[in-house]
Order: structure tokens, then sequence, then C-alpha cells
């Protein structure tokens, strides 16, 4: 009977009906993720779950803050997301608001910094990273124009800088719109708008993504680009002849965070990756990016990163209110300014 027995697993097996052991690419637990990371850090965080997570395979689905955030929210009565990995807090908060993310402490959550996670208990959303609004200068193509390198975000009002500037569209990208709510809570709602629509004068165009600006300023297309510090000090290490620039008197911020949500198909794949995403291993990958991340303790020197980026966060930097007002923002934002927007890829 035994043997029998064997002989119809094996047959079985043989058929496809078993599948024959743990290494099986085709046993895999897919596990849909939708971020707002980099294009350049999504092999490296899928290679190290995957190979703290056997069996467990990410698929991810990547684009810029503010089309995520869209796709999440039309995508509520029926998730196609196991997992959000990266996307800003502040448009998780927006989903919150929506019911829409599971409540989860991850294993570790005593390490994280409280500043980094929701304020519920269990969680519904923990950081790992925060990035930063930023200036990358082109100090080769502003020296062909005798342009001065600026040191405030009152400098970008110049008008030798008319014409050569380019930022970030808030209402696509994250990066733009912790840019705009920034200097809101700097200068005050009348004062921010008021330095909008002169920045406004010296504007090229608003992208749709928050790394572009500065990967035009260092291909020389555009002297100045507000974007992200990290990728300023990656072209720069890169060999771009760029400086990156923390603007006085501070710089608006955001952190990228992971949530589970509601409704996910794969809820123990979707835990796991919860898990991996606050662990030490992981914020010593997201330091590779960021100087600051979730994890105290973990700081190393990044290249051409700025010195002083802990010190140049903004304080004030209201995530529940900026989460709140984020309709009224970018409409008063898209009135005044979208006409320069570039045109949305199709």
């Amino acid at each position: 009977m035994l043997k029998q027995l064997t002989l119809g697993m094996i047959l079985a097996m043989a058929a496809g009906g078993i599948s024959g052991g743990s290494g099986d690419a085709s046993a895999a637990q897919k596990l849909t993720v939708y971020t707002s990371y980099e294009n350049e850090q999504l092999v490296p965080y899928k290679k190290a779950f995957e190979a703290a997570n056997p069996g467990i395979e990410i698929q991810w689905v990547r684009d810029s803050t503010g089309i995520i955030t869209a796709r999440l929210l039309a995508e509520k009565a029926n998730p196609q997301a196991d997992v959000i990995w990266g996307l800003a807090a502040t448009s998780l908060l927006q989903l919150d608001a929506q019911d829409m993310l599971l409540p989860y402490a991850p294993k570790g959550l005593e390490d994280i910094k409280p500043v980094f996670r929701s304020p519920k208990t269990p969680p519904t959303w923990v950081g790992g990273d925060a990035w930063m609004a930023a200036v990358c200068f082109n100090t080769i193509e502003a020296g062909k124009k005798s342009l001065a390198q600026p040191a405030s975000w009152q400098d970008l009002l110049n008008p030798a800088y008319k014409g050569l500037i380019t930022m970030p569209n808030p209402a696509s990208s994250g990066t733009g719109f912790l840019t705009v709510v920034g200097w809101l809570k700097i200068m005050g709602e009348e004062g921010g708008w008021k330095y909008m629509d002169g920045l406004n004068e010296n504007i090229a165009a608003y992208t749709h993504s928050g790394s572009k600006p500065c990967k035009q300023a260092a291909a020389g297309e555009y002297p100045l680009g507000i974007s992200i510090e990290y990728t300023g000090a990656s072209l720069k290490t890169k060999g771009a002849p760029i400086e990156t620039i923390l603007p006085k008197p501070g710089s608006g911020w955001d952190m990228e965070a992971t949530a589970i949500l509601k409704g996910a198909k794969n809820l123990d794949g979707a835990k796991a990756l919860a898990d991996f995403a606050a662990s030490r291993a992981a914020n010593e990958l997201y330091n590779n990016y960021y100087a600051v991340v979730a994890i105290k303790g973990i700081s190393k020197d990044i290249p051409n990163y700025p010195t002083n980026a802990e010190s140049m966060m903004i304080p004030n930097m209201d995530f529940e209110w900026a989460a709140a007002n984020r309709d009224r923002i970018l409409a008063e934002w898209s009135k005044r300014y979208d006409s320069k927007s570039e045109p949305k890829a199709k």
C-alpha cells in the first residue's frame, strides 16, 4: 500500500499535479506591490526581500506618487495590490481616511522612531526613509550664464533665473507635493502662494516626475531643478557637474512608507513584506540612498549627500494637515500654474 501511494505521488508530480519542492519558481507566491520608489531601487530591494523570504516573489507596479495614489483610490472596491512598499506618508494618510489600510504591527516596531509610524495602535503604516526637497544646480551651465548659486528659497526668485528652473508637478509627484507643502508651512498660506506666484515667473516647465528636474539639471538641459536630494547626490557621484542644495530656512519632506491593503489576496506574504520593510536589514538598504531612516543609529555617510540633511528638515511638517488639505492645495496650484506642466505620457 505504501509503495503504491509513493508511486501515485511520483506520477502526480511528474504530471505537474504537485509542485516538486520549495525551489520550484512556479510555486512562488506572487506578491503584488505598488510603489513609487525610484527605478534604480527596485532591483536591490526585491533581491533582498526575496532572499530573506524564499517562496515569495515581488511583482512591482511602479509609478509616480500621484498616479499610484489615484490608482489605489480608484481600486478601493476591488484592491489589486497586496501591499504598498515605498509611497509617501501623506498618500497613505489619504488611504487610511478611506479605511483602506489594514492595521498591522510589524516585527521590530519598537525600534522604529515614533515619527516614522502612524499614530494608530496597531499602526496602519510604517515609514522607512525620509526624502527632502532640494535644488540641483549645474555649475558648468550656471557659469556660462554667470548665475549665482542659490542659498535660500527666496534666491530662486532672482530674475536672472527666468525660464531656467524646472520642478515637479505636485499633483503627479510626491516630491512636488512635499515641496509645495513645505513652502506653505514655512511661509504661511498667504506667503506661500505669493512666493509660488513669483517662482512661477522663473519656471520653464513642471514635470511629472520628482527626480526628472535634477536629471535635467545634470544633463545641462536647465541649470536648476527643484527635485530630490538623493537624486542629486547619486548623479554627482556618477560625474554630473551639479551641487545639491537644501535651501534655507529648511526643506519640506515626507517619508516613504509601507502599508497592507485591506482585502489583500496574499495576506501572509504582505505581512512578511511589512516585517521586512521595518527591519534593520531593510533600513540599512534605505540608508544606501537616504541619510535619514526609520531606525535610530543607522546613519552612514552617503557620497555627495548634503551633510546637514536632518537639521534642514522643517520641524512643522504636518502630514495629517497635508493629507486633509491635499485636494484643496492641488486645485489651487493647478488653477494658478498647471499651464506650464509638461504633457502627461500616454
